[in-house]
C-alpha cells in the first residue's frame, strides 16, 4: 500500500517512510500532525541520493521489501528508524510510535548501561544538592516560619512516589496544601488548585516546595534531573493509556527534569502523555550537557516565575 500525506505548511520536507501495511494509518496521522510530506510504502523509488529514508517495524517487513533499504543505504539514502529520525526533528519522542523490538535494538540508551554515565550523574547530583543546601538554607528558614504561621499543620510533606525500578520511596516537600488536602482520597494536582493554601501558591510558582528534595538526591532515591516521581495510584491508571509509561523508572526521579521545562503545568492524561515524550527523549538521549542545560533552563523558569 503506497500513501502521500501532505501537511498544510509552507515549510515541507519529503521523508519516504516504510513500514508493515497495518501501521500506514498510524503514520498517515503522524504525517498530519507534523511539518513532512509523507509518502509511504513507495517501493518504486531508484534515484537514492540524497533522499531521507524512515522505517518503522522493519523487522515485520518481507526480505525483499528489508533489501531495499539495504539498498537505498548502499546508494545514498539516509536510511534511520521513523521514531530517531522525529526525536531529533522534534525534541521529544512520539511514543505512540514505540514498541518492543525498538527498545531491544536502540543502543541510545547508554544512561542505562555505561556505570561511568551513572557515575558522573551522581557526582553531579551531590555537588548540586550541596550548593543548593548551602544558597538556600535561608529560603527554607524563611519558608518554614511561614508555613507554620499560615496554616496548621506540619512544616514538610511527604508522600509516597515510585522510583527507580518501580521501588516506592518517600518524597519531602514543604507542605502547599492544607492539612486535609486529601481526605477524600488522592486526586490530581491541578494549577488554580483550591486546596493550596496562600504560602503554598507562592512556593509552587517558584518551585521552593521542591527543596527538601535535597534530602532525597542525598539518600539516592532521586536525581537532580530526571522524569518527575509520579504516585502508584495514578501510574497504573496511565500505564495503560501510554505505551511503555513504566519504562520512565529505568532511571533515577528528578527534582526537575526536561518535560518540566518543555511543558506548561498539566493534571490530565493528555498531560502525561507530553511529559512522557520529553521524558523517553531525555532518558535515550542523556548527557552530562543536557542536564546542565535542563538545570539552566529551570533557574530561568524559577527566576521569571513560569513554574508549576
Amino acid at each position: 500500500m503506497k500513501g502521500i500525506f501532505i501537511v498544510n505548511s509552507v515549510k515541507k520536507k519529503i521523508i519516504h517512510i516504510y513500514c508493515p501495511d497495518d501501521k500506514v494509518e498510524i503514520i498517515s496521522s503522524l504525517c498530519d500532525k507534523h511539518l513532512f510530506t509523507g509518502i509511504v510504502n513507495d517501493y518504486s523509488i531508484n534515484n537514492y541520493k540524497d533522499k531521507v529514508f524512515c522505517h518503522y517495524m522493519s523487522s515485520d517487513l518481507s526480505e525483499e521489501k528489508q533489501f531495499y533499504l539495504v539498498q537505498a543505504t548502499k546508494y545514498g539514502a539516509n536510511v534511520e528508524p521513523l521514531v530517531s529520525y522525529l526525536d531529533a526533528t522534534l525534541k521529544y519522542t512520539e511514543v505512540e510510535l514505540l514498541h518492543s523490538n525498538y527498545f531491544l535494538h536502540q543502543k541510545s540508551f547508554s544512561i542505562l548501561s555505561k556505570k561511568v554515565k551513572q557515575r558522573n550523574k551522581r557526582i553531579l547530583d551531590l555537588i548540586c544538592a550541596v550548593i543548593l543546601l548551602l544558597i538556600t538554607w535561608p529560603i527554607a528558614l524563611i519558608t518554614t516560619i511561614a508555613i507554620k504561621l499560615e496554616s496548621p499543620g506540619p512544616v514538610f510533606y511527604k508522600q509516597k512516589r515510585t522510583g527507580r525500578f518501580n521501588k516506592e520511596f518517600f518524597v519531602y516537600k514543604f507542605r502547599s496544601m492544607r492539612n486535609d488536602a486529601e481526605k477524600n482520597g488522592a486526586q490530581w494536582a491541578s494549577k488554580n488548585d483550591a486546596r493550596v493554601t496562600k504560602v503554598g501558591k507562592f512556593i509552587r510558582k517558584t518551585r521552593i516546595d521542591e527543596l527538601p528534595q535535597i534530602i532525597n538526591i542525598f539518600k539516592s532515591e532521586m536525581s537532580i534531573v530526571g522524569p518527575r516521581p509520579e504516585r502508584e495510584v495514578f501510574i497504573s491508571g496511565l500505564e495503560k493509556e501510554i505505551p511503555f509509561y513504566r519504562f520512565r523508572h529505568a532511571v533515577k526521579p528528578g527534582v526537575t527534569g526536561l518535560a518540566q521545562v518543555s511543558y506548561p503545568y498539566g493534571a490530565s492524561t493528555e498531560d502525561a502523555i507530553w511529559k512522557h515524550k520529553y521524558d523517553m527523549y531525555y532518558i535515550k538521549h542523556h548527557t552530562f550537557m543536557n542536564d546542565i542545560k535542563i538545570l539552566i533552563k529551570t533557574v530561568t523558569v524559577v527566576i521569571f516565575g513560569m513554574g508549576q
